[in-house]
This record gives C-alpha cells, structure tokens and sequence, in this order.
C-alpha cells in the first residue's frame, strides 16, 4: 500500500483509542471502595482517548438509563446526533433463594441503532482496550436500543435468573 493510501486508509477505518488513566482510576473506586454506583465512559473529541463522562454514587437506575439514552455525540463535520457509549453499573440485588445479597460489575457497550456509522465503528474497535483495562467485570452486555437496558432484563441476566 502506497503511503497516500495508507495516510487515506486512516481516515475510512478508525483507530483503537487510549484508556485514559481516570478510567481505571474511577472503577477502581467504584469496585473497592464502592465510591461509585456507575461510570459512564465516552471517546474525546478528538476519538484518541477513552476518557470518564460521569462517574456517579447516584443509585436510582432510571437516572443512569436515560443518561445512556440521551448521550450525544459530534461528527467531525460538526453535527450532533446520538451517541455510544461505554458505562460500568455496579448491580446489587437479593437472591431468590433467601441465600444473601450479591453483587455484580456489569460492563455495558450502549451503541444506539441510530448512532452515526462512524460512531459506532471507532467505538466497536475501542471496547476492548477499555474493557482489558477493568479487572473484575463479572458481565458484559450489548445494548442497542432504550429496551435493551430496562432494569428487569439487565438484571435477570446480570443475576442469571437468581434475583428475587
């Protein structure tokens, strides 16, 4: 491949982003010292680094959704359209069973069905570098629409069936 062509090829496919440090910083805080309840993640404008959009103690699970719902993201053109997103939710829930209460770190790819192709493709080749980042996820989850991130589904997969 020529050298314009692979300067050209650049701009087609994206590149992996960095995973900033306040990423690992702030899960760590969420898994150890539970200072958070989610983190939600986001690219910078510029698509170099996987930086900390919201880190939050805030533990009414609506709130976390309709961040995820209304997050926005801008084209280098300059338009402003739904946006991915990468989140970490710290799900507790009691056991059916009566056996105790247990919790689960979820890692949460949010890509909406109407988010720019672009967006969506720089975030696909990035997750993995974030997710190798946190250690300790116990589930991940690829949600593309406002359904796909109801509580009571998310939780009976997170919990595999065992939530009371």
């Amino acid at each position: 491949m020529s050298q314009s062509g692979a300067a050209h090829a650049n701009t087609i496919f994206p590149t992996r982003a960095q995973v900033s440090q306040e990423c690992i910083t702030a899960y760590n805080e969420l898994k150890l010292s539970k200072k958070y309840k989610y983190i939600i993640y986001k690219l910078s404008d510029d698509n170099k680094e996987i930086v900390v959009e919201e880190a939050s103690a805030d533990k009414d699970y609506d709130n976390f959704r309709e961040k995820l719902i209304n997050a926005q993201t801008k084209s280098k053109s300059g338009a402003v359209g739904k946006g991915p997103r990468y989140a970490v939710y710290d799900f507790e829930y009691s056991l059916a069973s009566g056996e105790g209460e247990r919790n689960k770190i979820t890692f949460l790819a949010w890509s909406p069905d109407d988010a720019g192709v672009m967006a969506k493709m720089v975030y696909a080749s990035s997750k993995e570098a974030l997710k190798r980042s946190l250690t300790g996820i116990a589930t991940e989850l690829q949600a593309n629409d406002a359904d796909d991130i109801e509580y009571d589904s998310i939780l009976k997969t997170v919990s595999k069936g065992m939530a009371g």
